[in-house]
């Protein structure tokens, strides 16, 4: 694709590496083919292609040229442009199809910024935005959240109340243990250690994921220690265009990490994948950081999500793990999040997992597609979400499953606020399934 930035322009970073993204794309189209909200919507400027357009034209425009074309250009940037903007899951299926390798997420944030900028928002949507990011980033706050949303469940608006759980579901994961720092049978020794980041919305929602996690790795002899002062990845704030604020709590969980890993951690792991595949991109968005950018390289290099270290594990342990097992034998739908097998690459890699241990896979169609959940999208979208939810509800359900999995909370809570099929993290399932001491090989 062409540009027309000017000199002083590609002065400036963002514009070089937009300008980068811009002319990588050959605007094939293949990307709406695999674009959830083009397939809802059948409109070009919600899909990929168009989106990028769009934000060339922006990029492109100046409001104080002293060019009377560009300036007129600049006048045809309105909220309708934010509004396909905002419209993107950020799901990044386009780029698993580009044949081009566009790094359309890149190109999006620097768009979605350069918008807030310029139109601003109604004062409805800023509050909206200031509550998401102040509510869900500290997991003590959002505890006490939950505990009244909860409480006061039937009065909240239908897209918060579809994500509180009912008071029964509160209850029972409630009753699970906070991720102790060693998770160890008593004559089973750890012989190496990797770090958790336990996240900050799952804590509240489902505290047995992270225990599930560590229970899981000290049975193959790993340790886990989380880090209580490492917080929120910065992936909300980030993908709210709070980016400086994202930055911020980067810079903030680098520096708690960083004792650790001058210590010897071999890894930082993640059970939710939507974090994952944020930490594992510390090293491009601090890239700039000269403070950081050396730091936040080396973070990004130890983030590992939970399927990545269990699938080493499995592989070099092989046959005396797998027979040990002993899964439900009920058959299970996989769903994976978009952040597993577009963002991070994974996908294909829990479902081997799951068949190795024994477990029964219906198959799912459309598992290229999001399910709506995708952060903050369920309830700054709800519409085009429950749209999203239903048609991934069908295709999941399609050949009956008793249960359904996924490797992401947002996922996981979005799934379930439709009160079908149960919905579960798939390494709860395999903590169910594998025996307390495990055969050594």
């Amino acid at each position: 694709m062409q540009t027309h930035f000017s000199d002083a322009a590609l002065a400036r970073p963002h514009i070089q590496r937009a300008d980068k993204v811009l002319r990588s794309c050959v605007h094939c189209g293949f990307c709406n083919a695999t674009c959830p909200t083009y397939q809802l919507l059948g409109d070009e400027r919600d899909g990929p292609r168009g989106r990028i357009y769009l934000i060339k034209q922006l990029l492109e425009s100046d409001p104080e040229s002293p060019d009377e074309a560009v300036r007129e250009q600049a006048t045809q940037i309105t909220r309708e442009t934010q509004q396909h903007l905002d419209r993107c899951l950020s799901c990044r299926s386009c780029e698993t199809t580009c044949p081009s390798g566009v790094q359309y997420h890149t190109l999006l944030d620097i768009g979605r910024q350069e918008l807030e900028r310029r139109v601003g928002r109604p004062w409805r949507e800023r509050l909206l935005r200031a509550g998401l990011r102040h509510a869900l980033v500290e997991p003590a706050r959002f505890k006490a959240l939950l505990a009244l949303g909860v409480r006061f469940r039937p009065l909240a608006p239908g897209a918060l109340a579809d994500k509180i759980p009912l008071a029964r579901e509160h209850d029972r994961h409630a009753e699970h243990p906070a991720v102790p720092v060693t998770a160890t049978p008593s004559d089973q020794a750890l012989s190496r250690e990797v770090l958790m980041l336990e996240g900050c919305v799952q804590p509240g929602l489902a505290p047995n994921i992270n225990a599930a996690t560590a229970r899981v790795l000290a049975r193959f002899g790993i340790g886990v220690t989380p880090i209580r002062e490492a917080g929120c990845c910065g992936a909300i704030d980030y993908h709210l265009n709070a980016q400086q604020a994202g930055r911020a709590r980067m810079r903030a969980n680098i520096d708690a990490w960083w004792p650790a890993i001058e210590a010897g951690a071999e890894a930082i792991v993640q059970s939710a994948s939507g974090c994952g595949a944020f930490v594992k991109e510390y090293g491009e968005m601090l890239a700039d950081d000269p403070d950081y950018a050396e730091r936040a390289a080396r973070v990004s290099a130890l983030a590992r999500d939970i399927v990545e270290v269990l699938g080493e594990e499995i592989a070099r342990d092989d046959r005396p793990t797998l027979s040990a097992a002993s899964p439900d034998p009920q058959p299970l739908a996989f769903h994976c999040p978009c952040t597993l097998q577009h963002a991070q690459g994974l996908g294909g890699e829990v479902e081997k997992i799951l068949r190795a241990l024994g477990f029964t896979l219906t198959p799912v169609a459309e598992g290229h597609l999001c399910c709506g959940s995708a952060g903050t999208y369920s309830i700054t979208q709800p519409e085009l979400s429950r749209q999203l939810r239903d048609r991934k509800l069908e295709a999941l359900e399609a050949n009956g499953p008793a249960r359904i999995a996924t490797a992401n909370i947002g996922c996981q809570t979005h799934l379930s606020s439709a009160g079908r099929t149960p919905v579960s993290h798939w390494i709860e399932l395999v903590d169910d399934a594998l025996p307390e001491t495990l055969p050594q090989a």
